[in-house]
């Protein structure tokens, strides 16, 4: 797995997990921090949906949900949570993120959590046959594939907006 830049720990552990489940895809490490969907796609020269966002939500009983949503448009959280049967879904603040996946908001890798988390997956990124996915940190991104992330962390594909 190529690497370009170096890698804080949290990203490095990332890459690690990457390492150990298979995954061969270029890991990058980019010069200035991405924290937009819209700034990773113009930086990595790629399409705004082909990012995929690495997004916590908090159940209305706190229990975490990441959804790994293109960055071309918006999670309908009443829809999401009609269609898994929760009572309602919010998007998790900063300090709920960093418990439950260990990574900073911003920068949340889809995998390298504590614990695994229950996950979705966007249908609309399996129109894309190559996705960026956050690598840990802010300034660290992944290539990867839909069907890879589903490989990875056992993400239901879903309809999300």
């Amino acid at each position: 797995m190529a690497v370009t830049g170096e890698l804080d720990p949290v990203a490095a552990r990332v890459r690690r997990e990457l390492a150990e489940r298979g995954a061969t895809s270029d890991f990058r490490v980019l010069a200035n921090p991405v924290p937009t969907a819209r700034a990773a796609a113009e930086v990595l020269g790629c399409e705004l949906g082909a990012i995929a966002n690495s997004l916590v939500f908090s159940s209305a009983d706190d229990r975490p949900l990441l959804v790994l949503a293109s960055g071309a448009h918006r999670v309908d959280l009443a829809l999401l949570a009609e269609r898994l049967g929760l009572g309602g879904l919010r998007r998790a603040e900063p300090d709920f993120v960093l418990r439950v996946t260990g990574q900073p908001v911003g920068g949340v890798a889809p995998i390298g959590h504590p614990h695994p988390l229950p996950t979705v997956i966007d249908q609309d990124l399996f129109d894309f046959s190559v996705i960026w996915a956050g690598g840990g940190s802010k300034d660290a991104m992944f290539a990867t594939t839909a069907a890879e992330l589903v490989r990875l962390t056992g993400a239901q594909p879903m309809i999300v907006r």
